[in-house]
């Protein structure tokens, strides 16, 4: 797991203030990448929920992706209660946003 998240080149004692705030900007970027990916694909769930006439909630999946947040929360040493609180806020935001598209 060495590196997987620290500063991508040297240590940060190497790098500059400048060098930091492009490799936040960086992740800044790739975050929000990954929340519009996982948005059109919440979508497409929800399209296949309302061509199946299913519910728009389902709670035993949140619980599963809840316990995968804290899994992978535990994996990368960040603080479980945070990135479980970042999971309800995306999971809420895309029941709320299926829930005016149907």
């Amino acid at each position: 797991m060495t590196g997987e998240t620290g500063p991508r080149d040297g240590t940060a004692e190497e790098m500059d203030l400048d060098e930091l705030r492009e490799e936040i900007r960086e992740i800044d970027h790739d975050i929000v990448q990954l929340i519009a990916r996982r948005t059109y694909v919440a979508d497409t769930i929800a399209q296949v929920k309302e061509a199946e006439d299913l519910p728009t909630t389902d709670e035993q999946q949140e619980e599963r992706v809840m316990e995968r947040a804290g899994e992978n929360a535990d994996r990368f040493d960040v603080d479980s209660n945070l990135v479980k609180a970042i999971f309800r806020l995306l999971i809420e935001l895309n029941k709320v946003h299926q829930r005016e598209n149907r």
